[in-house]
């Protein structure tokens, strides 16, 4: 990957997601198709200037999703939950 935008497409905010970064400090971001724990460990203390401890990363798979009568799937993306280092935190809503 050429810039580490590229590997870190968003911030995945959920339920789940909040809970996990308020209970383990972790966040979880959609990340780049083909990317590895390495490239999104760099990308993620470079972009936030914090301190990485683990990175899990997970693919999900498509869903059936229908409106009306028409058919469709949602997308498949490339998920990563990252730990921070304990003190630190990504300030994701700009507050």
């Amino acid at each position: 990957m050429n810039n580490y935008r590229d590997i870190i497409i968003r911030p995945i905010i959920t339920e789940k997601s909040m809970g996990l970064m308020e209970r383990d400090n972790k966040v979880t971001f959609e990340v780049a198709k083909g990317t590895n724990k390495t490239e999104v460990k760099q990308a993620v203390e470079a972009i936030f200037g914090v301190k990485v401890e683990k990175v899990n990363i997970l693919n999900t798979k498509p869903k059936a999703k229908r409106v009306g009568k028409y058919t469709g799937t949602t997308k498949a993306i490339r998920k990563a939950v990252v730990k921070i280092a304990e003190g630190q935190d990504i300030n994701l809503f700009g507050e």
